[in-house]
């Protein structure tokens, strides 16, 4: 069985860099991240939650999701898959199509990379394009830390 640790992020000035280990197969990961399955885990009622997802998962297909926040507001976000070899790694870009207090609307590349390990998937985020932007950074680690978790609870309640 495979021994869970807390989700880890990290940044420099322009990078996030965040792993969890998972209790699922890497397939089962790509579709927790890529697929409808997002509307089941990622947020919390305290937070946000993530609602109206469609994408296209092929090389210059495109993505889309609306944020429904804690006070009701709906913010979309979107972004193009610029690499897809599932199971092992996917790379797209992601902007908010509103403007996000730390980021505005500048466009930043997200990269998921799954290893298998014993029992599970090693998930490793690297989200890169905050250049200039260190609170920004900061808040994305914090927020990868936070996705992380709600997605290794997720895979854990429904093995």
């Amino acid at each position: 069985m495979l021994q869970l640790s807390f989700p880890q992020a990290m940044a420099n000035a322009d990078t996030v860099m965040a792993s969890a280990d998972l209790p699922a197969a890497p397939d089962e990961v790509i579709a927790a991240l890529v697929t409808r399955e997002v509307e089941r885990w990622w947020g919390s009622p305290e937070t946000y939650r993530m609602i109206g997802w469609n994408a296209d998962l092929r090389v210059g297909g495109s993505w889309s999701v609306v944020v429904k926040t804690a006070d009701g507001r709906r913010l979309h976000a979107s972004g193009e898959f610029l690499e897809v070899e599932v199971p092992r790694r996917i790379v797209q870009t992601r902007r908010y199509d509103w403007d996000h207090p730390a980021l505005g609307r500048k466009e930043t590349t997200v990269a998921y990379l799954l290893e298998p390990i014993g029992g599970g998937t090693r998930l490793i985020i690297c989200h890169g394009g905050f250049a200039g932007l260190p609170d920004a950074t900061t808040e994305h680690a914090d927020g990868w830390a936070r996705v992380l978790g709600w997605l290794q609870q997720y895979l854990e309640a429904n093995p």
